[in-house]
């Protein structure tokens, strides 16, 4: 499964829009995948351009989206580029090619974009993935087979907890400002929205949230401007069923053992799984970094049982999601190829249609990204206005 490149006409050949962080764990992974390869990539910036001839020397490279959706040999598009560019550039996608495309979140940062991004999709037959990395992870997919086992009942209370470092730095720090990264919770806490939709079976019906810019980046200056992105936060989302998450972000709590937990209560249990941060970041002073697991915790008999979801070292290697990035990437590439067997050519306008171009072929479509997205839009609306956020039934908006 792992290592090995297919050039048979099953191969699916990614182009590749920015290369910064992201995009070069995104180029590892499609590395390891049998029957994958990039065929091209566009990155505008030099010193970016050069680290990724080193690492696929035998791509082309360009410098603009143009350039790149005039290669031939493509049989797919990721886009890893800033959050802010996403809307441009996928609008101007859907007008020039049907190619499928695997996009990093977030969709969109403006509101105003997704009803944009909702038109244009909207008969785009080619499958779609949004890249919610998160829900891949092999603790996360555990925990979310616990629940559909039953072992919580039905699922109450869903916590998520992200202790971590600082934001790194990115090219041109755009990173460092609400304007071009649409705010901390849409960032990258959408993540978290995504999964809160995901796990809990019922539709958001509002959202509060609390939070600042403490500590961190407080003493960097960008043309005369100090960063305005939040470090720390609280936000809590009600459910149309009478479910509540709630969200605990701080930015400056690397010393923590596991990055990232997520607890999920009902009345038969509690499931938790434990996420260690990125292998690279952990002490070598510590030994070995901690392992992923599980922790089921019924009431009776009262007591937890933990288990451990080991992840193989070369995925660790590969990036800093837990290995998820490979696992998405493997069924991104299964679905292009069911695509190109069975290629859709009929547009569709109902939204929640599951054969809709908006969700055909994919696990995390259109709808879920921009969705996710929204929440996050909603939760930083929350913190400027200290109110809470109604959502609107579809997800799409907020009042």
């Amino acid at each position: 499964m792992l290592f090995g490149i297919m050039t048979d006409m099953n191969t699916v050949r990614y182009g590749i829009l920015g290369c910064g962080m992201m995009g070069k764990e995104h180029i590892r992974n499609i590395q390891l995948i049998e029957g994958a390869r990039v065929s091209a990539i566009a990155d505008p910036d030099p010193a970016m351009q050069a680290e990724n001839k080193a690492c696929v020397p035998e791509a082309r490279f360009c410098h603009t989206l143009e350039e790149l959706l005039s290669v031939d040999d493509m049989d797919a598009l990721l886009i890893a580029s800033p959050n802010y560019q996403h809307a441009e550039q996928l609008l101007h996608i859907v007008s020039a090619t049907q190619l499928p495309v695997l996009v990093e979140k977030p969709l969109c940062t403006q509101l105003e974009d997704v009803p944009r991004l909702m038109s244009a999709f909207e008969t785009y037959a080619a499958p779609v993935w949004v890249a919610m990395e998160y829900r891949y992870m092999p603790p996360v997919q555990k925990l979310r087979q616990s629940l559909t086992e039953g072992t919580v009942g039905n699922l109450q209370m869903l916590s998520i907890i992200e202790h971590r470092f600082p934001f790194l730095e990115k090219v041109n720090d755009w990173n460092r400002f609400n304007r071009f990264s649409g705010g901390t919770l849409v960032e990258k806490c959408c993540h978290y929205f995504d999964l809160m939709r995901l796990l809990v079976p019922s539709v958001p019906t509002r959202v509060y949230a609390s939070g600042a810019a403490d500590h961190n980046h407080q003493s960097e200056i960008y043309d005369g401007v100090i960063p305005d992105i939040i470090d720390n936060a609280y936000a809590i989302v009600d459910f149309a069923g009478g479910e509540r998450a709630m969200l605990e972000l701080c930015m400056f709590a690397e010393g923590s053992r596991y990055q990232e937990s997520v607890i999920a209560l009902g009345p038969q249990a509690k499931v938790q799984c434990d996420i260690p941060g990125p292998t690279r970041f952990w002490p070598e002073s510590l030994g070995a970094s901690p392992q992923p697991r599980l922790v089921v915790s019924p009431r009776n008999p009262a007591g937890p049982i933990e288990t451990p979801v080991p992840v193989p070292e070369a995925l660790l290697a590969a990036g800093d999601h837990n290995g998820s990035t490979f696992f998405q990437h493997q069924l991104f590439v299964e679905a292009v190829r069911a695509h190109r067997e069975h290629p859709r050519s009929d547009g569709g306008s109902n939204l929640e249609n599951p054969h809709s171009p908006l969700n055909s072929g994919v696990e995390v479509s259109v709808l879920d990204g921009l969705r996710a997205v929204v929440l996050g839009i909603a939760a930083q609306q929350s913190i400027r206005s200290g109110q809470a956020v109604n959502m609107a039934p579809d997800g799409l908006s907020f009042h």
